[in-house]
């Protein structure tokens, strides 16, 4: 019998056999695994109303496509958001409060979500998805806030809360827009809710034997509004306002987009094996002049708008099928929130909270699919208003199933600093109560006959502001990083900055700062602002530099080369100051040039 040890070349390949036959093993079991995961869609809509949908009593409006995914699956009728664009997002995204996530608005700091989040796509992406996001992210521009910083493998954005605004670029427009792809600007041929659902579909299409999570967030109907005529003619036909015809086209727009999308699906044969979501961010935008939509605006007799937190603010249409698994033409009329969507397709994509993630949201997986008892007793808390600090008190509400407290406030972007004890004992004296299974449309105020429901809301409010305050205070805001090796050259526009001063528009005297964290190195600055009214000055501060360049009459532009920043965080101020006034630029690019 021969003893001799094995030549070393043929060990090699018997332990490269056994290798590649473990590979091939835990290979197939990957590919079976995400075979049996599904695939997720979700698809949102911006500042369309719960009135906005066909079956719910719009007698202008036909929206056969969103309806078709509830006509397959479940449509809750009492599904609720935040009412304005970021914090629903920064909610949607992370199952989590928005206060948590640093959220508490839609400009400025207040839209920035603290890098620490962890998102969906993140959660997604560790364990096997592709992820994509098409359409508004609305959560931060820059590093390390892009979606592709958080969790997004695909992106394809626009720039701020809209196309048009201060994030840029100027003159940008919903036809042939300049578009954000993987951190890249690109001008792109077409209408911009067309090219998302075009990018959406050529995502979901690709074969790699990974399942998907595609987030295709629109940004209509959105201000302005801006839609083909072919789409709007028929609603100005009936005599319609201009603004609601326009609005009514978008919506048009988006539910045709929804048709294409699902009949791609089902050619693709995973329309089974794909969790559809639809739903919108918030309520209808008002009219601005007033808390009011335009005259002929179908609200489904909810009160309130956009940024209210009346039902019309914050109740949305809300759709989703999973063939097999959630009962055809399903009617819910529990609760349910925007913080509950991660936590629902974890638990039905089999996939395990984080451990140490503490989630606000719950899952409704077993509602949807019919399979567990109805809810308990269950508390969804809202707040909103100006400026980048939260005040307790001030335009809040508490919605159980029935019922729902308000601390109402006219103007709730007027808040801007700590109420008064005047002000603040008259907001406590007029909480409104509402049984909202009784009342949906909130005009019976019940505060004065059951005052110990006020009392009980009114703690429970407390309890969760205190809550959700302390962490986002021991977060901070989230600072922009410059001076990166992820993003180098970093633009910081009006839509982005802080300060007592800082408005996201033109006006003369605008002036802002932007937080920010920075590396050690070399930059070139560059300021864009109107042309000069006169000759003047620019200024640059940082940590303690101060640097300043005389500006021509007419100049539109100042570049400081060569500066020197240090590592270190602080407030980046540059400005334009001719004879007395100071006025912000328009934007800034900040550049580091020392490799």
């Amino acid at each position: 019998m021969n003893n001799r040890p094995l030549p070393f070349s043929a060990l090699l390949l018997l332990v490269l056999a056994i290798a590649l036959v473990g590979i091939e093993e835990l290979s197939a079991q990957s590919n079976k695994l995400n075979a049996a995961r599904p695939n997720v869609l979700i698809m949102m809509s911006d500042d369309q109303g719960y009135g906005d949908i066909g079956s719910h009593g719009n007698p202008y409006l036909k929206t056969p496509n969103i309806e078709s995914i509830g006509a397959q699956g479940a449509e809750m009728t009492h599904f609720f958001t935040y009412p304005s664009c970021s914090p629903t997002r920064a909610g949607l995204l992370t199952g989590r409060y928005p206060f948590r996530t640093g959220v508490v608005g839609v400009t400025q700091v207040e839209h920035l979500m603290n890098t620490s989040e962890r998102t969906i796509a993140e959660i997604l992406g560790s364990n096997g998805y592709r992820t994509g996001i098409f359409g508004k992210w609305h959560l931060g521009d820059n590093h390390p806030m892009r979606p592709t910083d958080q969790g997004f493998q695909e992106a394809l954005v626009h720039k701020g809360g809209g196309i048009g605004q201060a994030a840029g670029p100027a003159d940008n427009s919903y036809f042939d827009p300049v578009l954000e792809h993987n951190n890249v600007s690109k001008k792109y041929k077409g209408y911009c809710d067309d090219i998302f659902t075009d990018a959406a579909i050529d995502f979901i299409q690709k074969k790699d034997g990974k399942p998907f999570l595609a987030y295709l967030a629109t940004n209509l109907p959105h201000f302005p509004l801006d839609v083909p005529d072919y789409r709007a003619d028929p609603y100005r036909k009936m005599g319609l306002h201009e603004d609601n015809a326009r609005t009514y086209g978008m919506i048009d727009n988006i539910d045709s987009n929804v048709g294409k999308i699902l009949t791609k699906l089902k050619e693709l044969g995973i329309e089974k094996n794909t969790i559809v979501i639809f739903l919108s961010d918030n309520g209808p935008r008002d009219r601005r002049t007033k808390n009011d939509v335009y005259p002929g605006r179908w609200v489904a007799n909810l009160r309130g708008t956009k940024t209210s937190v009346y039902d019309n603010g914050i109740r949305v249409p809300f759709f989703v099928r999973w063939p097999g698994h959630i009962p055809p033409s399903t009617k819910l009329d529990q609760m349910g929130t925007m913080i509950d969507i991660l936590p629902t397709v974890l638990e039905a994509c089999n996939i395990s909270k984080p451990n140490g993630l503490k989630l606000d949201g719950k899952s409704l997986l077993s509602l949807w699919e019919g399979k567990g008892e109805k809810q308990g007793e269950r508390t969804f808390f809202t707040q909103l208003h100006g400026g980048p600090t939260p005040f307790e008190y001030m335009h809040f509400a508490v919605r159980t199933q029935k019922y729902k407290l308000i601390g109402p406030q006219d103007n709730p972007h007027g808040i801007l600093c700590p109420p008064s004890d005047p002000e603040l004992s008259k907001v406590l004296a007029t909480l409104e109560l509402y049984d909202v299974e009784g009342d949906p449309s909130e005009r019976v105020n019940l505060a004065k006959k059951h005052p110990e429901i006020v009392t009980e809301l009114l703690s429970r409010y407390e309890d969760w502001f205190h809550d959700v305050t302390q962490e986002r205070e021991a977060k901070g805001v989230q600072r922009i990083f410059i001076g990166t090796k992820a993003q180098p050259s970093v633009s910081l526009s009006r839509f982005d900055w802080g300060g007592n001063r800082a408005l996201s528009g033109t006006q003369i005297g605008n002036l802002g700062h932007w937080r920010v964290q920075s590396e050690a190195g070399t930059y070139r600055v560059t300021l864009h602002f109107d042309p000069a009214s006169a000759e003047g000055v620019a200024h640059l501060k940082y940590n303690g530099e101060h640097i300043q360049i005389p500006v021509s009459k007419g100049q539109r532009k100042v570049v400081f080369n060569e500066v020197k920043l240090p590592a270190g965080t602080g407030n980046l101020l540059t400005y334009l100051k001719i004879q007395r006034l100071p006025m912000g630029p328009e934007y800034v690019d900040v550049e580091r040039i020392d490799g």
